[in-house]
């Protein structure tokens, strides 16, 4: 991969998790109604334990994300760790919660799972494959 494609790609990166921070940052104040909370580990949080757990992750995203910006080591174990965390939080969900009737639904599921699953787990590949340039 070019140098150029090299920090196209870290540059996208850093922004996706950037405004996925700021998502999790907001999920307290339930902007889009109370199917907004935050989901730890397959359940939906709601009250105290979604005021803390979402700008916790939003956090921990915030960090990430610069990490990748400034292609800092420190962004590759958080890369594989969140990678881990959106493969189970995924699983999860689709275990312990019923999914409403219609092929809406299952289309929305199979779309989210794989965006999600797919971007977390391949940055965490690029950043590994990448681990050279982290300083």
């Amino acid at each position: 991969m070019a140098e150029k494609d090299q920090d196209r790609t870290f540059t996208v990166l850093a922004i996706l998790f950037a405004v996925l921070a700021i998502s999790n940052l907001l999920k307290p104040l339930q902007i889009l109604g109370d199917q907004t909370g935050f989901v730890l580990l397959g359940r939906r949080l709601t009250g105290t334990a979604n005021i803390i757990a979402g700008p916790l992750c939003g956090l921990y995203l915030l960090l990430y994300a610069a990490g990748v910006w400034w292609r800092k080591r420190f962004a590759l174990p958080m890369a594989h760790a969140y990678a881990t965390y959106v493969v189970l939080n995924v699983l999860l969900f689709s275990a312990y919660n019923v999914r409403p009737p219609g092929v809406g639904y299952l289309l929305f599921g199979v779309v989210y799972s794989a965006i999600a699953i797919g971007v977390s787990c391949w940055a965490a590949i690029f950043i590994t494959k990448h681990k050279s340039v982290l300083g």
